[in-house]
């Protein structure tokens, strides 16, 4: 979940257009967890993971997971006790996934996402955890529905919402794969993260970068920052609690803070070639190019991120 930085809806293949908190501690990117801060997109017809994408993911988890702790606790009071199978509706590297697991420890997972090399690292981290009982994984495009997945008691979809095609066939299928009085936890992120001060150049800076990658997504994903509480209860999946959150981070900033942003930094300055001037990409260099300058030398990082949350249930 922590996650445009995500950046965590089909379980959806990931490229380096997209860049989000994934809010699954997902990401999501899929990543769930986001999503969790991870980068990610839409990106038909390619199987590759792009590097860098996953340690994004585990990052978000790590620097959120107290936010993260307390928005799976806070799924965990609303689900109830009876919670026996979750789905992580784009799973991206697990980060959703372990979190749940946490909470609800008689559970097991169905962890969806359609970049098989995401499943295969998902599997792979549940095994070294000793989850490796608990945890299944289904390569799937959750817009073209859920197959073989009934009964769930909680679906988790953190990030990936906002790549569905067709938003209403995709939550009937998720209503679907409920049981009746099952709860769907939803949870989406305004943007990238900021890392740099607001006011200043710095400031301005990461301002138009984030200017320039809404642009881009609009193009890409029409139903990011959609009403999904309207959509929800359109789907027949009325919300009981809806929130948005401010998770911020300042110094002493945890380990691995400035890792996380030189690589969402990287990634965006590869996604904007092209649509932001050539100041503003020497700039950008100068943010991951090793110098002075550099965000993984700098003192004055701040890491922060709007999220959104909607439970939804389906009536008993």
């Amino acid at each position: 979940m922590a996650h445009d930085a995500h950046t965590t809806a089909p379980a959806h293949r990931h490229d380096h257009s997209h860049t989000h908190g994934n809010g699954n501690g997902n990401g999501n990117g899929n990543g769930n967890g986001h999503d969790h801060g991870h980068t990610h997109s839409h990106a038909h017809g390619s199987d590759a993971t792009p590097n860098g994408l996953p340690e994004i993911l585990d990052l978000d988890a790590a620097l959120f997971a107290p936010h993260l702790t307390a928005l799976t606790g806070r799924i965990a009071c609303l689900a109830g006790d009876d919670v026996r199978h979750i789905v992580d509706l784009g799973s991206g590297t697990g980060t959703g996934t372990f979190a749940l697991l946490e909470q609800f420890p008689t559970a097991r997972v169905t962890a969806v996402d359609s970049s098989p090399a995401m499943l295969e690292r998902l599997t792979s981290a549940a095994r070294e955890r000793g989850l490796g009982d608990r945890v299944r994984t289904l390569e799937a495009d959750a817009g073209a529905g859920l197959p073989g997945v009934v009964d769930a008691d909680l679906v988790w979809a953190s990030a990936s919402l906002h790549h569905l095609d067709d938003p209403a066939t995709a939550l009937a299928g998720i209503r679907a794969a409920l049981r009746p009085g099952g709860l769907l936890a939803v949870a989406e992120v305004d943007g990238m993260p900021k890392f740099l001060a607001e006011d200043g150049p710095w400031g301005e800076l990461e301002a138009r970068c984030r200017e320039a990658l809404d642009g881009l997504h609009a193009e890409r994903m029409p139903h990011r920052g959609a009403d999904w509480g309207t959509l929800l209860a359109a789907a027949g999946l009325p919300v009981e609690q809806e929130r948005a959150e401010r998770w911020e981070l300042r110094a002493p900033l945890p380990e691995g803070a400035g890792r996380y942003a030189f690589l969402v930094f990287e990634r965006i300055r590869g996604t904007l070639e092209g649509r932001v001037d050539a100041e503003d990409l020497a700039a950008l260099d100068r943010l991951v190019d090793g110098g002075p300058e550099d965000v993984r030398h700098r003192d004055d990082l701040v890491v922060r991120s709007t999220r959104e949350t909607w439970m939804a249930r389906r009536p008993a």
